[in-house]
């Protein structure tokens, strides 16, 4: 039980520090990561699933491993485990970073400065911000919200109640590859094969546990369980499409549509199409549920890693 509590004390620590100071602006772990994850894959790239498989597992095989090594190495010290495990929580969680980006998308908005909005929209999302206007941005960023609370904050929350230490590296690892390499461009079609699989695998439990959370913290519970029925298996993505569509349901808005990627142009189904149009004031509302939602993915993985743990001994 005294490494379990350690592992509560951690996390909560490693939440709290996100909360106050955010991602740093230099020597980032995870981009550390990404650049090690770069030239892994320059120098095995081969337009092939096998050579993209074999990226993957060195990339997050390693950072797991990483993370198996040095939590082994703490583990008779409960408040080394603590630090270390705050240490990896505050580096693999990006909860306060992407409010910022998206509150600052939302003030150019607010301020009618469109093009501060767009050159500021990529830090959220990898959209063609020069075609889209205000409410579409708006929509943009109200939906890179709701995933980025599944990928970049509640995800990491359960595999670390699972896996420790090793969970919260390797999870993150998964899910920065996934951003790199695991789109649909000619390149990196079927190289990027193994990372875009394994991110749906590990991305499974933590969007289905942000979706249940933000009917919980949303303005419209009702709503949220209704859109997330309808429409969330109608998303292409099996992970986005539960946490948008529960969103849009709590936030009482529409989203989904026509968008642009690298120029590549999607049309998505609409997600709650019983809601209005985004506006901008949502982006706001959006960002205060998925902080609630992030506070209640710590308190509910801690407490279910407790009580698992105490019901196994």
């Amino acid at each position: 039980m005294g490494a379990d509590r350690s592992y509560a004390y951690g996390a909560a620590a490693g939440l709290l520090g996100d909360l106050l100071l955010g991602d740093p602006h230099r020597m980032h772990p995870v981009a550390a990561f990404g650049r090690a994850a770069g030239r892994v894959e320059r120098a095995l790239w081969h337009d092939h699933r096998g050579w993209g498989t074999l990226h993957t597992l060195v990339c997050a095989g390693g950072a797991t491993a990483l993370g198996a090594v040095a939590a082994r190495a703490v583990r008779p010290s409960l408040t080394g485990s603590a630090a270390l495990t705050a240490a990896a929580t505050w580096a693999v969680v990006g909860g306060t970073s992407l409010a910022r980006e998206a509150s600052a998308v939302g003030h150019a908005l607010e301020r009618g400065d469109l093009t501060a909005a767009r050159a500021r929209l990529p830090h959220l999302c990898g959209r063609d911000p020069q075609a889209l206007d205000a409410d579409a941005i708006a929509r943009a960023v109200v939906e890179s919200v709701a995933e980025n609370t599944s990928d970049a904050v509640v995800g990491a929350l359960v595999w670390g109640a699972v896996a420790g230490v090793p969970g919260l590296l390797g999870f993150r690892a998964v899910n920065t590859l996934d951003a790199m390499v695991g789109h649909k461009s000619p390149r990196l079609r079927r190289f990027g094969w193994a990372s875009a699989r394994l991110d749906d695998v590990a991305g499974w439990p933590g969007a289905r546990l942000t979706a249940v959370l933000a009917v919980l913290a949303g303005d419209d519970p009702r709503g949220a369980v209704r859109a997330w029925r309808a429409d969330a298996h109608r998303h292409p993505s099996p992970n986005a499409g539960p946490v948008e569509a529960s969103f849009a349901g709590a936030l009482g808005v529409r989203l989904g549509g026509t968008l642009s990627y690298g120029g590549r142009v999607e049309h998505r189904p609409v997600l709650n199409g019983t809601g209005r149009p985004v506006q901008v004031a949502d982006i706001g509302r959006a960002v205060r549920l998925s902080r609630r939602v992030g506070m209640l993915a710590l308190g509910v993985t801690v407490a279910a890693r407790l009580i698992g743990r105490g019901r196994g001994r």
